[in-house]
Order: C-alpha cells, then structure tokens, then sequence
C-alpha cells in the first residue's frame, strides 16, 4: 500500500491536509476534521479502533484509558474506498502548530504531553505511559499520566506557540521548562528537579520545578504552554485592565494563595 502523503497549512493557527491512496485509511481525534473529499468513507470507532483479546469489553478498556490521556472515548476512521487519491484535513484545537512526526524513525514510540494526538496512520495506538517516579508525575507540570503513540507511520501532534525540536547526544543534559515539552523518544531520561530557592520558586516565574532531560534522543518543545496562556487570559479577564483596589488585591489574593500552597507543601514533606 502506497504512503501517505501531506501538507501542513498556516502560521499559528495550523491545519494538516492529508492525501490518501486507494484503500488507505487514517485516524482523527474526534471533532479534529476541517474538510474532506466527498468520496471519503468516515465511521466512528471505539478509541483508536484497534482490536483487543476481550472483545467489546477489551476496547472499551482501552478507549476509557486512552482518554485519561486527554483524548475523546470514540475516534474518526476516514477511508479512501477510491481508486483515486482522496483528502481529508485535521485543524489543531487551539492557537496551535502542529509535527509530523514519522514512528519508524524513532524506533516506532513516542512520549507526549497530554492532549498532543491530532491524528495518525491506521494501527497507531494511543495508550497511557505513567512517569516512572511519582514526583515526576506530581510536580512535572504535565501530570502523572502522559502519552505513549506507539506503531508504525506518521503521526501528527500539536502543541502551542513555536516548535523546537532538538537531538540530545549521549549523557547531554538540558533543563527545560516542564510546560514547554511536547514529546520525547523513550530514550531520552526525564527527572524532575527542584528550583533551588525559596525567591526564585516564588517570584521567578518559572515555578518550583522543571524538567531535566538527559540524552540521547529527540525532544520537541512548545513556546507557549497552554498554562502559560490560560493565567495571561485570566489575569486580562479578572483585572479588567483595572489599577485600582479591586486589581490590586486580586494581586495580594494570588500572591498569598502561590504562598500557602508552597509552604504547605514544604510542610508535608519535612
């Protein structure tokens, strides 16, 4: 069966156009489709539509799992029935850029934020990949439970603002803003540490922890976490542009919530 091909379309607000042969068939996260040709068979399936040794029972298992990962319980098949080469296109969901990213590449598996799945070939699997150490889970900034995209073929990913993608060489190390990382090939080691001061977790801006990322492997990281974007709206939202008292306790509230919590937190692990 012939490859699939395609076009990744816009700036910011990014969209991929896939063109599929005769008899191929790809995956959309539910609700992801822009448009398609009129000759596209489409059908709702269970999770990413792969089968399971339990029946109905395994798939829905699996697709209950699949969206702890932050994706929807029923995915889209779309088919080209055709003999003709058909199209069908994946928008991302927020102020995103999206990557293609080809699995047999990479050793066939990749890690990633929550939420990243756009879309992928037939026979991909999206399944939960626990971080290793609980502190990871808790204090990385992308949960307990991330993405593990395994099989073979393209897969399409998205994330918000810019996109790096970096290789790590043998024992290089590189320190990372938990937010800002999309995904990783398995190779890559991924601990959590602590900030360091008191002043800097505090008023530094960046957090109580980040990500420490050790090669080899591939890493592809985002500008504009989505967290990072929802405090910005939020803050227009409250203060409304206000200098006035209401804004500036607002300010006093927040700074004494981010206190409490951090101290509470010190307190539990002394």
């Amino acid at each position: 069966m012939a490859s699939i091909s395609y076009q990744i379309q816009g700036s910011d607000l990014q969209y991929v156009e896939v063109l599929l042969p005769p008899n191929a068939t790809v995956i959309g996260e539910q609700g992801a489709m822009m448009y398609m040709d009129g000759q596209i068979k489409v059908n709702t399936v269970l999770g990413d539509g792969s089968s399971s040794t339990f029946g109905v029972v395994g798939r829905f298992f699996k697709a209950l799992k699949r969206s702890l990962t932050g994706e929807s319980l029923f995915s889209s098949r779309y088919s080209n029935p055709t003999q003709t080469p058909q199209r069908v296109a994946f928008a991302a969901p927020s102020i995103s850029k999206i990557v293609a990213i080809n699995l047999d590449e990479i050793g066939g598996e990749l890690i990633c934020q929550k939420g990243a799945y756009l879309a992928g070939e037939e026979g991909i699997t999206v399944k939960l990949a626990f971080q290793k150490r609980l502190r990871v889970g808790f204090f990385g900034g992308e949960g307990f439970i991330m993405q593990r995209i395994s099989g073979k073929g393209l897969v399409f990913i998205n994330a918000t603002g810019a996109l790096a993608e970096m290789v790590l060489a043998p024992m290089q190390n590189l320190q990372v803003d938990s937010g800002c990382l999309v995904a990783l090939s398995p190779s890559v080691t991924y601990e959590i540490k602590y900030a360091g001061k008191i002043k800097t977790a505090l008023f530094g801006g960046e957090g109580l922890f980040y990500a420490n990322l050790i090669g080899p492997g591939k890493i592809w990281m985002q500008s504009l976490p989505e967290r990072r974007l929802s405090v910005e709206l939020m803050k227009m939202s409250m203060l409304g542009g206000s200098k006035g008292f209401g804004g500036k306790l607002y300010l006093l509230v927040i700074i004494a919530v981010v206190i409490i919590s951090f101290l509470s937190e010190i307190n539990k692990n002394s």
